[in-house]
């Protein structure tokens, strides 16, 4: 079965059969392959004088070209893409870290005694330290940090973040010697 020039296939082989090129961007001269030169052009490269290239699918995924609805346009030729990226500040979504605050050690200045919650005496210095002689109720304390801030470190490692779809490294060829194709 003969195909059209310029048609590109997956091979499983590690070779290009007799009349078809590997698509690793190769150039070929254009006074040798006049009929691919035709269909090709410089989209892939070369000189337009003396030399062609051909498409370069190594590492590459192969999409169609135009722009579908509501997606990106995309050119013939036209060469895009990362197997990774570093995200920045900037591309990630607005979110929250919860943070948390212990206090080691605190002291306050008793300005009035309560009458069973403490008995120090107004404008000593009450330790946070439990001393068993020393009573105190049970009352929940009512603390305030005023002036306090709590800084989070940025999270991540700055790493990579990888990108690639699950993959099978095959061979595309595109066939040099065939049929003609004519425009509908």
């Amino acid at each position: 079965m003969e195909e059209f020039i310029g048609v590109i296939k997956l091979f499983a082989g590690n070779f290009a059969p007799r009349g078809w090129a590997m698509c690793n961007g190769q150039l070929l001269p254009i006074n040798q392959y006049n009929a691919v030169f035709a269909i090709l052009g410089t989209t892939y490269g070369g000189d337009g004088q003396t030399t062609f290239g051909l498409p370069n699918l190594q590492s590459r995924v192969p999409i169609g070209m135009g722009q579908g609805p509501g997606l990106s346009n995309y050119v013939q030729g036209q060469i895009s893409g990362a197997e990774q990226i570093v995200l920045t500040v900037n591309q990630m979504p607005a979110h929250n870290h919860t943070a948390s605050v212990k206090v080691s050690s605190a002291n306050a200045t008793l300005d009035t005694a309560t009458p069973g919650a403490s008995i120090a005496t107004p404008g000593s210095i009450v330790s946070r330290a439990f001393v068993p002689t020393l009573g105190f109720n049970s009352a929940t304390p009512d603390v305030q940090l005023v002036g306090t801030t709590v800084t989070n470190s940025i999270a991540g490692a700055n790493s990579a973040v990888p990108l690639m779809q699950p993959y099978m490294a095959m061979n595309y060829i595109i066939c040099l010697e065939g049929i003609f194709p004519t425009r509908d």
